[in-house]
This record gives structure tokens, C-alpha cells and sequence, in this order.
């Protein structure tokens, strides 16, 4: 079974605290394009305000709200039953959430292997476009201990993740008004009409 953990609670400081969940990209807000990516995993928990709940989706606000990436997953792991064995971890601002599974979809998590993620063309790690064991993450988060504030990257460090070279891009995240419209501009079916909305 495989579930899905979306973080979706972040400040969104280089967007201004704009609304990044909410924001549309391709005719769709970006949370709902991440949802549906993993629309056959259960259960789909996000992180982030009680308001992104729905059919389906369960939310959770991490603790203390804000507290980062790694105090995300410890609040959303309780919530992941333990029939469970692997669960997507993806960024709520993946506009090719899409791609991202269908290119991890098919990697083995065989024998001692805990995940696989993308890594990007200039061979930097993306841990948010990921599959990994539960197991595997519940004991990081263990051992990591006070999760607020913790870095991502050292939870995950001992982890035996398989890489997936991303050759085009798939993982592109939009962290900045600027990623938002380079991403629109070579995405032209991108729509505009929600981003005053937003930013106000």
C-alpha cells in the first residue's frame, strides 16, 4: 500500500506569504495538481492549513505551525496507518507533480533500498519529489529528535535512496514570482487570472 505526505505549510516568503497552494499554474491550483498526482495512494495527508482538507484528504498543521520541513513529517507520520509501506513526499508547489510520479512510479524499493528522488540536472538532491519506505521515515524522524527547525537533508542523510536523474525538469518548484513566471512562460497554457487574487 502507498500512501502520500504533501507539505504545503510553508511561509511562502520569496512569493511575498502569497497564498502558494492556492496559486494557479496550468488552469489548476497547484495543490490540487499535486493531489491529483497521487490520486490512488491513501491516505493523502497534508501539511499545511485545516482549510486544504477535503474528499479524501486529510490535513495536519505541524508543530509549531511554520516549523519547517522535517516538523511536517512528524506530524503527518501518525496519520499514515501501518499497513502502509511507502508513501510519496512531495512539495505542494510541483506544477509536473505528474511527472514526478510517473518517472518514480515504476523504481524497486527492493531489499534495502528506503527511497528514491529526483536529483536535478545540476545534480542537486530534490527530496520533496520523492517515495519512500514509512519505516524508513518514522525512524529518521525518531532519531533526529526535535523536529522544528531540523534540516531535511540531515534527516534523509542516512537513508539509502536510489536517484533518478530529473533530465527535464520535472522537479521544478516554484519557490519565487520570478520561477512562477519562467515556468508560465514556457508553459503557455499557464493562466494568470487568480495571481491578483493571491497576492492581496
Amino acid at each position: 500500500a502507498r500512501g502520500a505526505i504533501i507539505l504545503a505549510g510553508g511561509r511562502s516568503t520569496r512569493l511575498g506569504g502569497a497564498d502558494k497552494p492556492r496559486l494557479e499554474v496550468d488552469g489548476a491550483a497547484l495543490i490540487d495538481t499535486v493531489v491529483a498526482a497521487v490520486s490512488t495512494s491513501a491516505p493523502v495527508v497534508v501539511v499545511g492549513p485545516e482549510d486544504l482538507a477535503g474528499p479524501g484528504i486529510r490535513a495536519v498543521r505541524e508543530n509549531p505551525p511554520f516549523g519547517g520541513p522535517v516538523a511536517a513529517l512528524a506530524a503527518a507520520l501518525p496519520l499514515v496507518p501501518d499497513e502502509v509501506d511507502e508513501v510519496w513526499l512531495l512539495a505542494c508547489d510541483l506544477p509536473r507533480a505528474v511527472d514526478v510520479v510517473d518517472r518514480l512510479e515504476a523504481v524497486s524499493l527492493a531489499g534495502d533500498v528506503e527511497g528514491v528522488i529526483l536529483q536535478d540536472a545540476d545534480g542537486r538532491d530534490q527530496p520533496l519529489a520523492g517515495r519512500y519506505r514509512v519505516r524508513a521515515l518514522r525512524r529518521a524522524v525518531e532519531v533526529i529528535g526535535e523536529p522544528s527547525g531540523a534540516s531535511l537533508r540531515r534527516l534523509l542523510a542516512p537513508l539509502n535512496l536510489l536517484r533518478v536523474v530529473d533530465a527535464d525538469g520535472a522537479s521544478v518548484d516554484l519557490d519565487t514570482w520570478e520561477d512562477v513566471a519562467a515556468y508560465r512562460a514556457s508553459h503557455p497554457t499557464a493562466t494568470i487570472e487568480d495571481d491578483e487574487r493571491i497576492r492581496s
